[in-house]
């Protein structure tokens, strides 16, 4: 018998309540430094990518990802040992982030945020996440990761399935 999935809530994204999976990418006041002779705003040192390994580097990529259609099953989530991945929407759309604990090298349940158009959010070192879970149409994100030597991806398949309704956006 296939059990039941379990049903997940949406949340709004925040950097308190993303934090202890990674960093939420936004425009933050208290980083902010003119520059350029005082016609642009810096907002400094909003995330630092991760990498560890002989040979790593860090890059940057444009992903282009589908919509997903609701209800939405979350059967799995992946991680990346070797190295943080963020994501920051180019399209100026809003998109879901699924993380998950780790609960003894397995992912916990899944919390789920609705990220706004502005954030994005940098995934730590070994953080259960979900892969990009774009919502409403197409939509680009620049994303910076690591490359190099080394199975830097780890999936795990929940027995269970957990299920998200479309967001209200």
């Amino acid at each position: 018998m296939t059990p039941l999935p379990i049903e997940l809530s949406i949340r709004p994204l925040t950097a308190q309540s993303f934090a202890p999976f990674g960093d939420v990418i936004e425009a933050d006041p208290s980083t902010m430094r003119l520059i350029n002779g005082g016609t642009t705003e810096r907002f400094h040192g909003l995330f630092s990518p991760e990498t560890a390994g002989e040979g790593a580097r860090v890059i940057v990529n444009i992903f282009r990802g589908q919509p997903r259609a609701f209800p939405y099953e979350i059967g799995m989530m992946e991680r990346h040992p070797f190295g943080s991945q963020s994501f920051s929407p180019l399209s100026g759309r809003q998109f879901l982030v699924a993380v998950s604990p780790d609960e003894n090298g397995k992912p916990g349940a899944p919390q789920v945020f609705l990220a706004a158009p502005h954030q994005g959010v940098n995934y730590r070192r070994n953080t259960w996440h979900h892969p990009l879970m774009a919502i409403g149409e197409v939509s680009d994100f620049l994303v910076v990761d690591r490359d190099g030597p080394g199975n830097n991806l780890e999936e795990f398949f929940f027995e269970t399935p957990f299920v998200i309704r479309e967001p209200q956006i």
